[in-house]
């Protein structure tokens, strides 16, 4: 019942409001293929149909070299925003790499893997919905209550409403959770407490950030 890449359009459309409520930022386009598990013997998400998967090494790479691009063009806190938990460990290793080069020196730059993010999205969320009465089991972990909740509240679009209905939880493929009674008001719960979150973070990085060069 849901969209495949709907992290991507989550992201992209998350980020906007994030930096509409900054009022200093810019959002650079998201990139759309992450390390998602081993190919050739597909573990993680490549065991579900549809997945694209690159090499850790080769995205790290572009994440480091895209904050390397930013700080030559003025950019002083470069923030890395993950949808999806699978390639947090490569987003902390790349910004580790990159602030430890501009520690070296030349124009003053720090690179922020904004987990706030994340963990509002992945632990605050659900733990909302639990206060409102619905089970662990019901939010799942993908594409469940939780998950489509916070697609519907993102663009309604991302879910077939001719489907959802049946979507009964882990027996469907990819599925965790019964994201029957998923809705955009429960997601805009969600939506409002990851934007509040991450403006909060990024504020208080924002105190600690280099001030030789101006913008984020």
């Amino acid at each position: 019942h849901m969209v495949l890449g709907k992290h991507n359009v989550r992201a992209g459309l998350l980020a906007a409001r994030i930096a509409e409520q900054l009022g200093d930022a810019v959002v650079a386009p998201v990139l759309a293929y992450v390390p998602e598990g081993d190919i050739d013997v597909p573990t993680q998400h490549m065991r579900y149909t549809g997945t694209i998967s690159i090499a850790e090494p080769a995205f790290e790479a572009v994440i480091e070299d895209a904050a390397r691009s930013l700080r030559r063009h003025g950019f002083t806190l470069i923030v890395l925003l993950g949808d999806h938990g699978g390639y947090t460990h490569s987003l902390h290793r790349a910004a580790d790499r990159a602030n430890r080069a501009f520690a070296g020196g030349g124009a003053p730059a720090r690179v922020l893997v904004l987990q706030p993010y994340y963990d509002a999205a992945q632990h605050d969320f659900p733990a909302l919905l639990e206060k409102r009465g619905f089970s662990k089991a019901e939010i799942g972990l993908h594409a469940g209550l939780g998950d489509t909740s916070l697609a519907l509240a993102v663009d309604p679009s991302l879910v077939r409403a001719d489907v959802l209905a049946a979507a009964a939880g882990a027996k469907l493929d990819g599925v965790s959770g019964d994201p029957r009674r998923a809705s955009a008001e429960l997601g805009r719960l969600g939506v409002e407490h990851i934007i509040a979150a991450s403006v909060a973070a990024i504020r208080s990085a924002e105190r600690r950030a280099p001030s030789a060069a101006s913008g984020q």
